[in-house]
């Protein structure tokens, strides 16, 4: 199983950290995951609000591949709905070959309100301006020299002149139904999600995973490895209840001041079992639990709600030395 690390950069503008050492936190983190061996270091897109402070993670990851050598850098997501297809394949092919090909581009429609609000598109046109995007961000990549007039894009035979190193460079669409899950499937994609988001338990993620292998199948694909991506709160101490003492402030925070989000508490998603919070034991569990669902990618999010550096890094670690050691070993003989 591949463990990445997610950083959505929440902002709180009222509160002692600044802007900049926030940007300098991710840096530290970024930095921190590849020295532990994470796969990924994956940065969220927003605008217009505190939510997060990532307006163009072509920029940062720009950044964070002249300070690295191994650790891949990812999206998640970049909100095609909002840009040129031209600028998307531009930026993210640069991303590519400045990083010696170690980019992951996760895209997305975009759904929070203000956003679409604040570039003045319509969101009820927004699946069909993603999948308009999408399909010319994948030809501009792929060096196809381009001509298409479509209800939102009109090129006239333009072909992009940086291209990225990785030929077949992964590309993860992001999805918040289950029904999506199965469409995505049939049209042979890769898929990343956000089960806090998405589904109300943690057995709806195997639900989730089915539907995305039923269309997968159909459209003639047996091999669903490096397939799936999904991200977690996350949150590694020595006990469970050391895992509640430290966390649940920072996570009753973060959801109580995201726009749109869920109305939950650190107690709710304890229950509903869709985040990572508690001892090695207790993470290394869950984990397995999520590979026997077919999940073999996941994206933990440890810097959430003002949570203090020293304890991100922490968890970090302990994920990384502790809970993936456990995830390494054999399973048990069965007794004779």
């Amino acid at each position: 199983m591949k463990l990445s690390v997610f950083s959505v950069q929440d902002h709180y503008p009222s509160q002692k950290r600044t802007l900049e050492e926030l940007y300098a936190e991710v840096v530290r983190q970024a930095d921190l995951a590849e020295r532990l061996g994470y796969d990924t270091f994956f940065v969220a897109e927003h605008h217009f609000h505190e939510y997060g402070t990532v307006p163009n993670p072509a920029i940062l990851l720009s950044h964070l591949a002249a300070r690295t050598t191994r650790l891949r850098l990812g999206t998640a997501i970049s909100i095609l709905t909002f840009h040129n297809p031209l600028t998307i394949a531009e930026n993210y092919s640069m991303v590519d070959v400045l990083s010696n090909g170690r980019l992951t581009l996760g895209v997305g429609s975009g759904y929070l309100k203000h956003e679409f609000a604040g570039y003045g598109v319509d969101a009820a046109t927004k699946r069909d301006r993603f999948d308009e995007h999408l399909d010319l961000v994948m030809r501009l990549l792929h060096g196809e020299r381009v001509t298409h007039h479509g209800p939102y894009i009109d090129l006239d035979s333009v072909s992009i002149n940086v291209f990225p190193i990785q030929q077949d460079l992964p590309v993860f669409v992001a999805i918040l139904r289950k029904e999506a899950a199965y469409q995505l499937g049939r049209q042979s994609r890769r898929m990343l999600f956000v089960p806090y988001a998405s589904v109300e338990d943690f057995e709806a993620i195997g639900e989730m995973m089915g539907e995305f292998r039923r269309g997968r199948e159909e459209a003639g694909l047996s091999d669903h490895r490096n397939a799936v991506a999904l991200a977690m709160h996350t949150h590694v101490a020595e006990t469970d209840a050391e895992a509640r003492k430290i966390a649940a402030e920072a996570f009753d925070r973060y959801v109580a001041t995201r726009l749109y989000a869920k109305s939950a508490v650190y107690d709710d998603i304890i229950e509903s079992g869709l985040a990572l919070f508690g001892s090695p034991k207790t993470i290394a569990e869950k984990l397995l639990r999520l590979r026997d669902m077919g999940v073999d990618h996941v994206l933990t999010l440890h810097n959430f709600g003002l949570l203090p550096e020293p304890q991100v890094h922490r968890s970090m670690r302990m994920l990384m030395r502790e809970v993936k050691t456990m995830l390494d070993l054999p399973p048990p003989a069965k007794a004779l």
